[in-house]
């Protein structure tokens, strides 16, 4: 059996995920909800015709099923490269401001990794919080001084 080259599995990858984006895009819309609502109000209004049978309960659970199954794939893939594509824009934002550069590329830290990180950043936040407003409670009392001198 041959091996796929890189330009097969690449071409490949490219049609499933305009598949998997075109997909989602039209699984997301109202009128796929309503066609699906359809769907499911005929199957419940023909349940008298085929006397509820076992077939006619099948016919709905391997449908869903089925769908659902397909469903999975396509949209984890969609937001696979949603995700990914918004972690390039954040690394280049990060890279390219006065943010730390040490932080590109943290997604693939462990979650123990990413939780310090987190822990950090969020007293870092704290503090600058407190000094921003020890900074404006001075700046107050530097203008009622200056009032006062002035007056």
């Amino acid at each position: 059996m041959n091996k796929p080259t890189v330009q097969q599995e690449g071409g490949f990858s490219k049609v499933f995920g305009d598949i998997a984006s075109r997909t989602s895009q039209a699984a997301g819309r109202a009128s796929t909800f309503i066609l699906a609502a359809a769907v499911v109000v005929v199957w419940a209004v023909s349940g008298p015709i085929f006397q509820y049978s076992d077939t006619w309960q099948l016919v709905i659970n391997t449908g869903t099923t089925i769908v659902t199954f397909l469903m999975v794939f396509l949209i984890q893939n969609s937001q696979n490269r949603d995700g990914a594509a918004l972690q390039v824009k954040l690394d280049e934002l990060i890279r390219a401001s006065a943010a730390h550069n040490s932080f590109v590329g943290i997604e693939h830290l462990s979650d123990e990794e990413l939780e310090d990180i987190r822990s950090k950043c969020e007293a870092r936040a704290k503090a600058e919080k407190i000094g921003k407003r020890a900074l404006s409670v001075t700046d107050e009392k530097a203008r009622h001084a200056a009032d006062q001198a002035v007056q």
